[in-house]
C-alpha cells in the first residue's frame, strides 16, 4: 500500500450514479463504500458507475462490498459498471479472484457512462 488518502464520493453525470474511490481503499474505508454503493440503485436511477481509475489499493473488503452491490443492483433493475483504467494493484486484485467476469468492466468513465 502506497499510503495515498482513501475518499469516497458520489456523484451524478449524465444522469448516472457515479462513485468515485480514490487513493488505498480497504477495511477501513469499506462501511463508506458500501452505503454509498447501497444508497444507488434507490435512487432510481438506472445506471451506477464505480469510478476505479483513482484507486491505487483494494483489498476483498471492496470486492465484497462491489460483490454486494452488483447483486443489490441486479434486485433493483439497475446496472452496476466498473469504470478503469485500472491500477495494477486493482487489475491484480480482480485477476487473482476470477471476479472480474461476475461485473461489466468499461476501459473508461466516459465509456461507462455511455455502454
Amino acid at each position: 500500500m502506497t499510503g495515498d488518502e482513501a475518499v469516497v464520493t458520489t456523484t451524478t453525470e449524465q444522469g448516472v450514479a457515479v462513485v468515485r474511490l480514490q487513493g488505498d481503499i480497504d477495511e477501513v474505508q469499506a462501511p463508506a463504500l458500501n452505503r454509498a454503493l447501497a444508497a444507488t440503485p434507490a435512487s432510481g436511477l438506472a445506471r451506477t458507475v464505480v469510478d476505479l481509475s483513482g484507486t491505487c489499493f483494494a483489498d476483498s473488503s471492496v470486492l465484497h462490498a462491489l460483490l454486494d452491490a452488483q447483486r443489490a443492483h441486479r434486485s433493483a433493475g439497475a446496472i452496476l459498471v466498473l469504470a478503469g483504467p485500472l491500477q495494477t494493484a486493482v487489475q491484480r486484485l480482480f485477476e487473482v479472484t476470477g471476479a472480474a467476469s461476475a461485473f461489466t468492466m468499461a476501459d473508461s468513465l466516459e465509456a461507462a457512462l455511455t455502454s
